[in-house]
């Protein structure tokens, strides 16, 4: 029980930490590029990839009217292939945050946290 106890206090210092970015940032920093400020798909680089990035305010409505996070955080993370993002050796977003966290108590539970908050934003985005 006090495991328990110990990690949740490790994820709840982990969410409110400074050096916890919010979703807001997070997706500037790593999506807008791509997907364009607002999630439209249309951000500075989009124009010069194989496939146009996908309207990322639309999720919701391409899942039958319901935010799916965990097929949203499978995609950051790179569990769920997504030809956009290169071909499946390339590191996505989950192995990054891993890289830049490798220093930091419970790497993959702040990844998983990073993903999480990027999702929440995401959901944040979704066209009424």
């Amino acid at each position: 029980m006090r495991r328990i106890g110990l990690l949740l206090f490790g994820l709840v210092a982990a969410c409110s930490s400074p050096s916890s970015p919010s979703g807001d940032i997070l997706y500037r920093r790593y999506c807008a590029s791509c997907h364009g400020m607002t999630g439209k798909g249309d951000g500075p680089v989009a124009a010069s990839l194989r496939r146009p990035p996908s309207d990322l305010t639309t999720l919701t409505q391409r899942r039958g009217g319901r935010f799916d996070e965990g097929y949203v955080i499978a995609v950051v993370d790179g569990q769920q292939h997504v030809a956009e993002h290169g071909p499946r050796d390339m590191p996505v977003w989950g192995a990054v945050f891993d890289e830049e966290l490798r220093d930091q108590p419970h790497t993959g539970y702040t990844v998983l946290l990073r993903a999480r908050v990027l999702s929440d934003y995401l959901r944040s985005l979704q066209a009424e």
